[in-house]
């Protein structure tokens, strides 16, 4: 049997049991992931700490994650006192790990809804669409882990969602209004919430002059910045005002970092990718700490920092399968990509003028910023999970095409999909092949002091290195 030829009924089964194992998984995880082993636990934990006491924005210089925009610490930490004023204090960090959870449950929820519209007679790509998500490593890892990466994620991925319904007509002023109000707390959640707002009105621009409607859509720009700037844009007024910034860049507090590897790039670090990212998916590898796009395609469909899964030689060589495989939805999305732009090109300012815009600002931003930053612990997979919409919508729209190729290519897509999600539920289900205990790959740790917070009558220390104190 084909991927065409899969019944209704036997497709809905599918996608159900899909569905149900991706959020059996987060809830596995949520429950039994260390969250002090996520990325910058400690710093983040101990700005929700600082919170306990006062809602006055701290002092950039003064804890690892100050300088960070606020909408998620602030959010946790009502939630933090919320649970307190209950006698829960102490559920804080696994009631927050599925919130988090939740909220990237509601990313693949956009997902389908954008697919369905798109291709509504198609069920099986709705279905591969919602898997590419659900069972995406960096999705994955992420979603138990105390940080705004997921929050940020749905927050584009709403704008996105928002902003595509009415192209290629232009947005009404509610649309407009909405889509500013979710861009400003995307701005206030991580200043990379920037590239979609720069995305929505670059396509809305070549409409404008496309349709000869410039006036209507200046009028809907001028709307959503404003709302934007209200909304997300006083806190970095806040910092220009107090600290003459608009955002730090290389404070004091963050220099223990500046010594990590490599320290510099070159253009050529942007053009090699090792086979080391697929026999040793680590990023202190030699080889892979000189190439950004293996490090970051070895975080995005692996753990290549190694915060989730353990630093061993298994979860290595099981990452090297799992790599080996995630590079068809790698092609499929490129693929699609093409076949988004030349789409673009036909219909400027549809909806594939957004999605392809998103992709390119998101990359050139990264691109940038690992540029500037020249450190192995800068080169994230988290950082493009901006990115799950569009990378849902093209690879989707290839993989079910080539899925659907008669004779063994179509049965070969079909069994690499097949085989990579097993892969993933058994490596990624925390606490089942694999346990964490270990910190990351880093041979020379952070220094920073250890986060003591009360949770219940049990007061919790947390340093750098992740063992309780």
């Amino acid at each position: 049997m084909t991927a065409s030829e899969i019944p209704a009924r036997a497709l809905g089964w599918l996608g159900g049991l899909l569905l149900l194992t991706g959020i059996g998984m987060r809830i596995n995880n949520a429950l039994r992931f260390r969250a002090e082993l996520g990325f910058d636990a400690a710093g983040n934990l101990q700005y929700l700490e600082y919170l306990q006491s006062s809602w006055a924005l701290p002092s950039p210089e003064s804890m690892w994650s100050a300088s960070h925009p606020p909408f998620f610490y602030y959010s946790a930490a009502g939630l933090w006192r919320g649970l307190r004023s209950v006698g829960l204090e102490n559920q804080l960090l696994p009631v927050l790990a599925l919130i988090l959870s939740a909220l990237g449950l509601w990313v693949v929820f956009l997902v389908v809804t954008v697919v369905r519209r798109l291709d509504p007679q198609d069920g099986l790509r709705v279905v591969v669409a919602a898997s590419l998500i659900l069972f995406l490593p960096v999705h994955l890892y992420m979603s138990p882990m105390i940080g705004e990466e997921v929050l940020l994620s749905l927050l584009v991925s709403g704008v996105l969602w928002v902003a595509i319904r009415p192209m290629p007509q232009a947005p009404s002023p509610g649309e407009a209004a909405l889509i500013g109000l979710l861009c400003g707390l995307a701005v206030l959640t991580k200043l990379s919430g920037l590239l979609v707002g720069g995305a929505v009105v670059l396509s809305w621009a070549w409409a404008a002059v496309h349709r000869g409607e410039v006036r209507t859509y200046l009028a809907r720009a001028a709307l959503m910045g404003v709302l934007m700037l209200l909304v997300g844009g006083w806190f970095y007024l806040h910092n220009w005002y107090l600290y003459g910034y608009l955002y730090p860049q290389d404070l004091v507090i963050h220099q223990s970092m500046f010594s990590l590897p490599p320290g510099e790039r070159s253009l050529i670090d942007y053009l090699r990718i090792p086979l080391a990212t697929w026999t040793d998916p680590q990023l202190l590898n030699p080889d892979l700490l000189r190439s950004v796009w293996g490090s970051t395609y070895a975080t995005v469909f692996f753990d290549g920092h190694r915060h989730f899964l353990p630093n061993s030689v298994a979860a290595s060589r099981l990452g090297g399968v799992i790599l080996a495989l995630a590079l068809v939805p790698t092609a499929a999305f490129f693929v699609g990509f093409v076949g988004g732009l030349r789409r673009a090109l036909a219909e400027p300012g549809g909806r594939d003028t957004l999605l392809v815009l998103m992709v390119v600002i998101t990359l050139a931003g990264y691109a940038t910023f690992t540029w500037g930053n020249p450190w192995f612990v800068t080169l994230k997979g988290s950082y493009l999970l901006v990115l799950c919409l569009p990378f849902a919508v093209y690879a989707s729209e290839v993989l079910v095409r080539w899925a659907r190729l008669p004779g063994g290519r179509g049965r070969a897509v079909a069994a690499c999909l097949l085989v990579g999600v097993v892969l993933v539920v058994a490596g990624f289900t925390f606490g089942t092949v694999f346990d964490k205990r270990d910190r990351g790959v880093r041979k020379e740790r952070q220094s920073l002091p250890p986060v003591s917070a009360e949770i219940g009558d049990r007061p919790l220390q947390i340093s750098i290195d992740g063992r309780n104190r």
